[in-house]
């Protein structure tokens, strides 16, 4: 328990930050699921139909400050990389 107001305010902060940080996460994870089950699939109209919508939540996330933009960027990155590689197109850099 909060001994002191601003502990009170703060614990309040935080949870609010709390359950708006937990319903991005799991609309952003629900997108990038949608995307991977396509091309575990091999499903590619539908995983490119999917691509767009988990990156805007990625990137969503990450202005939001929920997600690093670096992990937004990262998981952005991979995801774009499994459908050219489903779709039989060489990513550049892959392996670098």
């Amino acid at each position: 328990m909060p001994n002191h107001k601003s502990a009170e305010k703060r614990a309040k902060q935080n949870e609010k930050r709390r359950l708006r940080n937990r319903l991005v996460m799991v609309s952003m994870r629900t997108f990038i699921k949608k995307v991977r089950r396509a091309l575990d699939n091999g499903d590619v109209a539908e995983a490119r139909e999917a691509l767009p919508s988990a990156i805007r939540h990625l990137e969503r996330a990450a202005a939001k400050g929920v997600i690093h933009r670096n992990q937004a960027s990262r998981r952005v990155g991979r995801l774009t990389i499994a459908l050219n590689r489903l779709r039989g197109e060489s990513a550049p850099n892959a392996g670098v």
